[in-house]
C-alpha cells in the first residue's frame, strides 16, 4: 500500500483557523459554517443536521458496510449561572474541566446584545488585599467569578448591558506554534482532531484515492457534554473510528509522538477486530504507535454505542499533555494520525459479513484462543553449593 502524503502545512493552517473560532458546546454555529465551507472547497457535498452536526460522504466501491471517521467541533467553556450584586458573574462549566485552569483566563461572553470581553478570577485575587489568602483559597467553580470589561459595578448595571443567566462564555485558546513542532493551546481537544480529518480528506481528494466502501466523515457538536455521535450515525455505517486526544500523563502509555491507539475507555473495550486492524496498519505502513487505556475518558464512540448503534468502534489519538487544561501536542502526532486515517479508509474490507446489519453465523469473526507458541530454551541449572570442609 502506498502511503498518501499529508500536507502538514495545510493541517497546521487548519488548526490555526479552527482555534481562532470560539465553539463551546451550545455555541457552535460559526465553526459549523467554517468547516462546511472548507469541505465544499475540497469538492465535497456536506449536509447538516438540524442543530449543525456535519456529514459528508466520500464514495467508495459500495454503499453498505460503510466506514466513518468522526471528530467533534465543540470545546469546553462556561455559562453564566448568576449575576452577582457586585456586577460580576458566577459561572458553571460546560464539559468536565477544573476551575483551576479557568483562573486567569481571558474570555468572550456572548449575550443577546453582543459580545463582551472579560477575565475569570478567584474571588480573592489581589495579593495586596488578601495577602496569603490568595494562595490558600479553595479551588472550584463556586470560588471564581467573571469580571466583565465594561462599565458595571452592580447587578443592575450588568443586567442593563443585556447580560443574563445562561449566556455562553468562550475561553481564549492562547495558542503558540513553536518552530520545534510543539503546539501549546487550549481546545486542542478536539480541534486538532478536526484539522487531522480535514488534512486526511485533502490528501484523499488530491490523490484521487479509490475507496473499497463509502466513508462518512462526521463532525459532531456536543461531544464535551456526552451527546456526540448519538444521532448522526446512519444504518449503513458498520465501523467508526474516532479521532480525539490521548492523555499523556504519569502511568499512561500515550505519547505526543506517533499514534496512540486506545484499547478501552470508561465505557469499556473498543472493538477487538477494528482496533487490531489499525495496529496492523501502523506496522505495515511504518507509523509509530503505542496503545493506551483511558479510565476517566469517553468519546463520540461511547455516545454512539450508548445510543444503540450497532457499529464497531475504535479511537486513534494524538497524545496531549495536560488534557482539558492548557494543552500541548506535537505535529509529529498530528501527521501520524492523519497517515493512519488515510491508510485505513483505503484499506481492504476484511469482515464482509458487516455489510448486513443482522445475519447468521457464516463469516462471523473469530478471536484467537489457542495457547501462545513459546520458544523453548534450555535452562542452565545452578551449580551445587560448595560446603566448606572444617
Amino acid at each position: 500500500m502506498t502511503r498518501l502524503k499529508i500536507d502538514v502545512d495545510y493541517l497546521v493552517g487548519q488548526l490555526k483557523a479552527l482555534l481562532s473560532i470560539n465553539s463551546p458546546t451550545g455555541y457552535t454555529d460559526t465553526i459549523v459554517r467554517y468547516v462546511t465551507e472548507e469541505l465544499e472547497k475540497l469538492g465535497l457535498e456536506p449536509e447538516l443536521t438540524r442543530r449543525g452536526a456535519i456529514r459528508t460522504v466520500v464514495r467508495g466501491g459500495r454503499r453498505l458496510g460503510a466506514r466513518a471517521i468522526i471528530t467533534h467541533l465543540d470545546t469546553l467553556g462556561a455559562q453564566v449561572k448568576f449575576v452577582q450584586e457586585n456586577g460580576r458573574l458566577e459561572l458553571v462549566p460546560i464539559g468536565n474541566w477544573s476551575a483551576r485552569f479557568a483562573e486567569g483566563a481571558r474570555v468572550t461572553l456572548y449575550s443577546e446584545k453582543g459580545s463582551y470581553r472579560g477575565t475569570i478570577l478567584p474571588l480573592k485575587s489581589s495579593g495586596h488585599t488578601f495577602d496569603d489568602e490568595v494562595d490558600t483559597a479553595p479551588v472550584g467553580w463556586q470560588h471564581v467569578e467573571l469580571r466583565i470589561d465594561a462599565m458595571t459595578w452592580s447587578r443592575a448595571d450588568t443586567l442593563g448591558l443585556g447580560i443574563d443567566v445562561g449566556d455562553f462564555v468562550a475561553i481564549d485558546p492562547q495558542p503558540e506554534f513553536l518552530d520545534n513542532g510543539f503546539i501549546a493551546s487550549r481546545h486542542l481537544d478536539d480541534k486538532a482532531g478536526v484539522a487531522i480529518a480535514l488534512a486526511a480528506l485533502e490528501a484523499l481528494m488530491r490523490g484521487d484515492a479509490v475507496l473499497p466502501v463509502d466513508t462518512h466523515w462526521l463532525f459532531t457538536i456536543a461531544e464535551e457534554v456526552g451527546v456526540g455521535a448519538a444521532s448522526i450515525v446512519t444504518p449503513e455505517i458498520a465501523s467508526m473510528v474516532t479521532i480525539d486526544n490521548g492523555t499523556t500523563a504519569p502511568r499512561q502509555n500515550s505519547s505526543e509522538f506517533g499514534v496512540t491507539i486506545a484499547m478501552a475507555d470508561q465505557a469499556g473495550p473498543f472493538d477487538y477486530h477494528l482496533t487490531k486492524k489499525l495496529v496492523d496498519l501502523c506496522r505495515e505502513e511504518d507509523i509509530r504507535y503505542q496503545k493506551d487505556i483511558f479510565r476517566y475518558y469517553r468519546s463520540d464512540s461511547a455516545s454512539a454505542i450508548e445510543a444503540g448503534h450497532d457499529v464497531r468502534t475504535a479511537l486513534i489519538a494524538f497524545g496531549v499533555d495536560s488534557s482539558h487544561g492548557y494543552e500541548r501536542i506535537h505535529v509529529h502526532a498530528l501527521r501520524s494520525v492523519a497517515e493512519l486515517t488515510t491508510a485505513y479508509v483505503v484499506s481492504p474490507v476484511e469482515i464482509e459479513r458487516d455489510v448486513e446489519e443482522v445475519s447468521d453465523l457464516e463469516g462471523f469473526t473469530e478471536q484467537p484462543t489457542e495457547p501462545a507458541d513459546q520458544p523453548r530454551k534450555k535452562r542452565k541449572l545452578p551449580e551445587p553449593l560448595s560446603i566448606p570442609q572444617k
